[in-house]
């Protein structure tokens, strides 16, 4: 298949005043935890991957505020990762970050492609990745890379397509305890795994665990191969319906075009209070509630079509803010350890 690396773009991207806006929001001037850099993942993106990690102030750049598809009056402009979280007192769970361009169009607008990894792993002029670490004080700390992409391809069923849409938030967190890690979460779809932390892949310096990037979907793997999850709860390692592909493509070092902050939680609280943990991280972008896409498009949108209530066109996912930061003894989502099974094994067909 082949590639359009479209390098301009990432000139472009890297001269944009919007990748290190000043925050007002919290700061500690505390520094990151070695050990958040030490056993962060390493990505490893499909071999014929189309949608690569985008760079998060880009994806304001190209969208407006809609609700109902229609404008949102008295949204900010130019909005920005500083000022995004203004967005959530004019109706934000119901705000739509919507493409300014058809997203549809032939060829596909270069911005939704995202950035390809250069030989070190590094998204150049793209911050495509937030790290935020949540301290519970009693030295266990969970630290999230939370992964983004300015499209989804969700992929084809009997020549089909599904679920594609604008934004695509994917995340795996790892649960350390007095500075070691203990297990990892991976996020797959509305689902995802939990693992022993020993019993991962690991990079070539025996510290970092591997994470497989599914094509076009994101969906986060501890193994190569097929991944059918047709099924909610079954990861199956043969192909039946929807079905992820993963293997050893593109190497993606998170950690090197990343913003970094902490998450904690006043007592009894479920609003989280981020805070930056340098002079350039921006962190109010983090609050807000709405969505970092398109609304599903209607029926009538050219190229729309929707089967037994799946659409090729859906909505885009909500933000980090929304990924349950806060999970106490469980690594699952949930946070209840009873209802989270941690695998003491990297195999197929095993899944939370």
């Amino acid at each position: 298949m082949a590639f359009i690396l479209a390098p301009f773009v990432v000139a472009v991207l890297a001269t944009q005043a919007y990748c290190i806006p000043t925050s007002k929001n919290l700061r500690r001037e505390t520094a990151v935890p070695d050990f958040v850099n030490t056993y962060a993942p390493i990505v490893y993106l499909h071999s014929t991957e189309n949608y690569f990690p985008s760079d998060l102030g880009a994806q304001l750049a190209n969208t407006q505020p809609q609700t109902d598809y229609q404008v949102v009056e008295g949204a900010p402009s130019p909005l920005t990762l500083d000022n995004l979280d203004s967005l959530n007192a004019l109706n934000g769970s119901n705000i739509y970050l919507t493409s300014i361009e058809s997203t549809t169009s032939i060829p596909t607008p270069q911005w939704l492609k995202g950035v390809i990894p250069d030989s070190t792993g590094k998204t150049n002029g793209a911050v495509s990745c937030s790290i935020v670490v949540n301290d519970y004080g009693n030295g266990t700390v969970d630290a999230f890379y939370m992964y983004f992409y300015a499209y989804n391809w969700g992929g084809t069923v009997v020549d089909f397509d599904f679920d594609d849409h604008v934004g695509d938030w994917e995340h795996t967190m790892t649960r350390f305890s007095n500075g070691e890690p203990q297990a990892m979460w991976f996020s797959q779809h509305e689902d995802g795994e939990s693992f022993e932390f020993s019993a991962l892949p690991k990079y070539a310096d025996g510290l970092r665990p591997i994470v497989y990037s599914a094509n076009g979907s994101h969906a986060n793997y501890a193994t190569t191969g097929t991944h059918d999850h047709t099924i909610p709860g079954l990861d199956l390692p043969f192909g039946v319906a929807l079905v992820d592909y993963t293997d050893d493509g593109y190497m993606w070092d998170p950690i090197l075009s990343a913003y970094y902050a902490s998450v904690s939680f006043a007592a009894g609280a479920t609003t989280p209070v981020f805070a930056a943990y340098d002079t350039v991280t921006p962190v109010n972008w983090l609050n807000f509630v709405g969505k970092w896409g398109d609304e599903q498009y209607n029926s009538s949108y050219p190229g729309q079509y929707g089967v037994f209530g799946e659409y090729r066109y859906s909505s885009g996912p909500t933000g980090p803010e929304d990924k349950d930061l806060n999970r106490g003894e469980g690594t699952c989502p949930s946070g209840d350890p009873a209802a989270c099974i941690v695998l003491p094994v990297v195999l197929p067909g095993e899944k939370v």
